[in-house]
């Protein structure tokens, strides 16, 4: 039966309900809302009377932060009604998911009006976390089972990339593919395949980890503030750590999903990790759940001058004190370590307190993933996507075993009294010595069903560069240049943000020298969770200290002509970013071929905010597209003022279908890409496809019209009357004055053509006078200490 989504029902618009209809209105479904009439108006017959429960809950989810939606004007494809009047319009619907109340009894009670109202063969989902979906399939008709099965969101669903799919025994298996390929292809989620178990992969790992925390913060004598400093970004963890985590999911649902396993896995050996500390009990029993109550583990509160202060519960006084910053050795001699994965080798080897505290976490975690093969997953790759994409990890489980050496971490572990499965010690036995290896660019997974490696599904579709360590044409202290197959070249840097410096400009010319002479084209991407924070600051701003400012201007021009030797290549050079791709990184993509950006790319020229303007040729590509934007029927001052305002105010896309409206990507030409994952891909297919159809590189402009004094004036009033009305500082008013000097093409008595070498000489002296402004260097200073990426 071939399948197409044209319209999606949501049966429920709690916060999972309300943002799952968001995110499907955002890739193009059209969407009908769905949730109950209050009670205090079931007499009413005012459609706004009766619908004011699930039109409230949808206002709530577009209103907060960080949006559901990639664009606010796909909110329009979502229609709204209640279960009594519009349940029947299910009918037209391809699609439907059922996000009610955690409560077997609601569910059904909802599924006997589904049975009613949809047409056969349309697809019927659960979004329970909890519910055993063969339960909820029980006493349906035959076409209805076998088109359920469970369609695990998790929030927000924008941006947590796991979706797990779990089929019941009567799942038709074509419904079980197409629901893992829709959710990949056209959701951007990492699909990954579940079995029925209770709290199914990642919450049963996740939720696991953190109540083995609980037992280690009483075993070693810990603090809320220790854990947190050891179980974040440190190790490859989200900024949220452990205890953060819990307070922003909801303690209670925590102990929730803890008490499920509990009570529904009698045979877990680690069964007994999942009982509650009296500790955590009584937080509960306190209605301390978190960010819902205002406190959990953390409370804001207000110091006596006033300021914002956040305090820490201390778990044996039950009482919230002032945060503590723990020191340990092991975390000062592992933070100038950028890779991740020298780092946990560093940690989970040092003789501190912090060091034991990493073995032991450890040595639980790798215990309790070996035993759930194949309780809860028949792949090891399976419960690493999980943890990945849905609790934010940088690197799985199994993958950080790998790292930490399977045979030699497994010994430590039964010296340590933690059992191996049987499984791993076979698969040792065999002399196989990891769960995955690479070959010829491609990554291979241990299968202990078979005792064979196997290629990971995707393949092709899923390009990750450190795979290709075999096909490396060239590299410097920063930048990795691969062969990625089909005359393709990868380039790929690491460095702290991804920043952009000396080293990586010279792998940017060095990489489309390489391509020119025997190759179709290059791919530029990152891996990790950005793509580039930009041009590297630090370096800058050591150069404008020190008034080195004939390295300054070097530096300048090295930025500049590395992105036109982007722009004029004889071969095309397509950017995949991802994640932040700010200042230096969006002139980047500004001036490649092409664009295939993830949906969730965060970029925009930023430069205003440390006081300088876009100096690797930012500020000339928006003249230049300004120039070409200027139509007859309006005057051109308006599309030069939405370029300049676009810069003057820092503007930054938050998705990448924001990077289109202010002007960044090309409509037309630049690509979203849903799944982060498949990026890399798609941009290498782009390669290929505009070399094959005759890529000729592009003739220099010199064509470009700038308008000068009269542009300019309106330019300079505006900034005045902003600089008058307190809404912009002397300094801010500095900036955008040279910003619009060089936006107008200079004081030019009348409009003029002029080439892109000439807008770029005066980037360049508007960046370098600004480098030697003291407010600016104050603020890069700031942007440095705060550790922070320049933003708006």
């Amino acid at each position: 039966m071939k399948r197409n989504i044209r319209k999606v029902a949501v049966l429920g618009s709690g916060v999972m309900g309300s943002r799952i209809a968001c995110h499907f209105a955002g890739v193009g479904v059209n969407v009908l809302l769905l949730d109950m009439v209050p009670k205090e108006f079931t007499e009413s017959k005012k459609p706004a009377e009766r619908n004011k429960l699930v039109n409230d809950a949808l206002a709530a989810a577009i209103k907060s932060n960080p949006s559901p939606v990639y664009d606010k004007s796909v909110v329009k494809r979502i229609t709204t009604g209640n279960f009594t009047d519009n349940m029947k319009e299910i009918a037209g619907c391809d699609w439907i998911i059922e996000v009610v109340v955690e409560r077997l009894d609601i569910k059904k009670t909802i599924y006997d009006q589904v049975e009613q109202f949809r047409k056969p063969g349309t697809l019927v989902t659960s979004n329970t976390s909890g519910i055993p979906i063969h339960l909820m399939a029980e006493g349906r008709s035959d076409d209805f089972r076998k088109n359920f099965a469970g369609s695990h969101f998790f929030n927000p669903p924008r941006y947590l990339r796991l979706l797990e799919i779990i089929p019941t025994p009567y799942t038709d298996p074509s419904v079980t593919e197409f629901l893992m390929g829709y959710g990949d292809l056209i959701l951007g989620k990492t699909t990954v395949l579940a079995k029925d178990t209770p709290a199914f992969i990642a919450n049963r790992i996740g939720v696991y980890g953190i109540m083995s925390i609980f037992q280690l913060i009483d075993k070693l004598d810990m603090t809320i503030d220790e854990v947190e400093a050891l179980t974040g970004p440190v190790i490859g963890r989200p900024k949220s750590a452990t205890f953060r985590t819990a307070d922003v999911v909801g303690i209670d649902t925590l102990v929730k999903v803890a008490k499920g396993v509990y009570d529904n896995c009698p045979a877990d050996e680690a069964r007994n990790s999942f009982e509650i500390p009296a500790w955590l009990d009584k937080v509960v029993t306190s209605n301390w759940l978190g960010d819902k109550t205002g406190q959990g583990f953390f409370k804001k509160t207000k110091s006596a001058t006033g300021e914002k202060e956040i305090l820490t519960l201390n778990l044996k006084t039950l009482e919230y004190g002032p945060r503590v910053k723990p020191k340990f050795a092991a975390l000062e001699a592992a933070k100038p370590v950028d890779d991740l994965n020298q780092r946990l080798k560093m940690l989970v080897s040092s003789p501190d307190k912090a060091g034991e505290f990493y073995r032991q976490f450890h040595y639980g975690l790798f215990s309790y993933i070996s035993f759930r093969i194949p309780e809860i997953s028949d792949e090891v790759y399976r419960v690493d996507d999980a943890m990945m994409a849905g609790f934010g990890w940088e690197i799985g489980a199994f993958e950080s075993w790998d790292v930490l050496g399977v045979a030699r971490t497994a010994e430590a572990m039964k010296t340590a009294g933690y059992k191996v499965a049987p499984w791993v010690e076979e698969m040792l036995a065999a002399g196989h010595k990891s769960f995955y290896k690479i070959e010829n660019g491609r990554k291979l997974s241990y299968d202990p069903a078979t005792k064979t490696y196997k290629t990971l599904p995707g393949e092709g579709a899923f390009i990750v560069m450190s795979n290709f360590q075999d096909k490396l044409v060239w590299k410097n202290g920063s930048c990795r240049l691969y062969n990625l197959g089909d005359d393709v070249l990868g380039l790929q840097w690491f460095t702290k943000m991804g920043s952009i410096g000396g080293d990586v400009l010279s792998g940017i010319q060095t990489a489309i020298d390489k391509a020119e002479k025997e190759y179709k084209g290059l791919v530029i991407a990152n891996e990790g969770p950005n793509f580039s924070a930009g041009a590297n600051v630090g370096m800058i701003f050591m150069l404008a200290i020190d008034q080195e400012y004939d390295e300054l201007d070097m530096a300048i021009r090295m930025f500049q002509n590395s992105m036109m030797r982007a722009r004029y290549s004889s071969v095309p050079v397509v950017v995949a970013p991802h994640g932040l791709a700010l200042g230096g990184a969006c002139e980047l993509s500004l001036h490649a071929d092409k664009v295939c950006a993830a949906a969730e790319t965060y970029t925009g020229l930023v430069e205003l905010g440390v006081g300088l303007i876009p100096g690797g040729g930012g500020t000339k590509e928006f003249v230049l597209r300004a120039a070409d934007e200027m139509h007859e029927d309006e005057p051109d001052t308006i599309t030069l003022k939405n370029r300049f305002l676009t810069i003057a105010t820092a503007k930054v896309g938050t998705s990448a279908a924001e990077g289109f409206n202010i002007g960044v990507y090309r409509k037309g030409l630049d690509e979203v890409v849903l799944n982060q994952g498949r990026r890399i891909a798609e941009a290498k297919k782009s390669v290929i496809s505009i070399s094959d159809s005759g890529y000729t590189a592009p003739t220099v402009r010199k064509d470009i019209k700038v308008l000068g004094r009269s542009a300019l004036g309106a330019l300079l009033a505006g900034i005045n009357g902003m600089r008058q009305a307190n809404y912009a500082t002397e300094h801010d008013s500095v900036v955008a004055k040279k910003l619009a000097y060089v936006m107008c093409g200079g004081d030019l008595s009348e409009p003029s053509f002029v080439s892109e070498q000439y807008l770029l000489d005066l980037e360049r002296e508007a960046f370098l006078s600004l480098c030697g402004e003291k407010k600016t260097l104050e603020r890069i200073q700031s942007v440095l200490k705060s550790g922070r990426p320049v933003r708006n």
